[in-house]
C-alpha cells in the first residue's frame, strides 16, 4: 500500500500567527479529508491513534495538543496499513492548524496541505472567509463573491489562486452571498455555491474539491472555523 500512495507528499505551508482564542500552552489541530477517491482513514500522532474512521468530506473538531514536534500517520481505517507518514512538524502554542488531505489516489496527486488558522471571531455583523484550492484537476482560478445570481461584472475577490493554496482570510459583512469559482481570466464557472448564508461573528473556510465521480461537478466544502 505504501507504493500505491508513493506520491502522497507533504506540502505544508504553516502560516501560523498568535491567536488569542487558543491558550498559549496548547496547539489546536483539525484534520480534513478532502480527497474524493481516498478511503476512510485513521490519523495517528507519534504512533498514537487520535482520529478514527474519517471519510471523504469529514473533518474533526479542533483538538488541543501539547506544543511540540509531531509525526502524523494516515492509516487505512481499522488497519495498521500506513498510507502516508509526515516528517516531524513543529506545532507552536497559541496557534490553530488545519491539515487537508487533498488530491486523488487514481492520478497519484494525493498530498497534505497544512495551514495556520485564524480562530478569532470576526465581530458582530462581520464574517471572516478563507478559500482553499484543493481541486487537483482544476487550473488556477478566480473567485467571485456576489449577491445571489448577480452577473459576474465586478472584479474577482481573489485572482489566479493556484492549486495547493490556502488563501488569506477576507473580512466581509454578514449576509447571503453566492461564491463562484472560474478558470483564471475567464467567466467560465467551474464551482457554484448557490445561495451561501454567512452569519455574523463567524469564521469559515471554503475548500474547492475534485469531482467525487468521473465527469461529475467540482464541489465545495465549508468548514466552521468559529461559530
Amino acid at each position: 500500500m505504501r507504493h500505491t500512495f508513493a506520491s502522497f507528499s507533504l506540502a505544508v505551508a504553516l502560516s501560523a500567527t498568535g491567536m488569542a482564542a487558543v491558550p498559549a500552552d496548547v496547539s489546536w489541530v483539525r484534520v480534513v479529508h478532502a480527497s474524493s477517491d481516498a478511503p476512510a482513514v485513521d490519523i495517528l500522532a507519534n504512533g498514537n491513534l487520535v482520529f478514527q474512521g474519517l471519510r471523504y468530506k469529514g473533518y474533526t473538531e479542533y483538538t488541543p495538543v501539547a506544543p511540540g514536534s509531531y509525526s502524523f500517520s494516515i492509516n487505512l481505517t481499522g488497519t495498521t496499513t500506513t498510507a502516508y507518514s509526515t516528517e516531524p512538524l513543529t506545532l507552536q502554542g497559541g496557534n490553530a492548524y488545519s491539515f487537508f488531505a487533498i488530491g486523488k489516489v487514481a492520478n497519484r496527486t494525493l498530498t497534505v496541505l497544512g495551514a495556520g488558522d485564524d480562530v478569532d471571531a470576526a465581530g458582530m455583523g462581520m464574517v471572516k472567509l478563507r478559500i482553499v484550492h484543493g481541486a487537483s484537476t482544476a487550473p488556477s482560478v478566480d473567485v467571485y463573491a456576489t449577491a445571489p445570481y448577480a452577473p459576474l461584472t465586478s472584479a474577482p475577490v481573489l485572482s489566479a489562486v493556484p492549486y495547493l493554496l490556502a488563501g488569506p482570510y477576507l473580512t466581509v459583512p454578514a449576509g447571503v452571498y453566492q461564491a463562484r469559482v472560474a478558470v483564471t481570466g475567464t467567466k467560465t464557472v467551474a464551482i457554484d455555491s448557490g445561495r451561501l448564508p454567512l452569519q455574523g461573528n463567524t469564521v469559515r473556510t471554503v475548500v474547492a474539491l475534485d469531482p467525487a465521480t468521473q465527469g461529475g461537478p467540482f464541489e465545495l466544502l465549508m468548514l466552521p472555523d468559529v461559530n
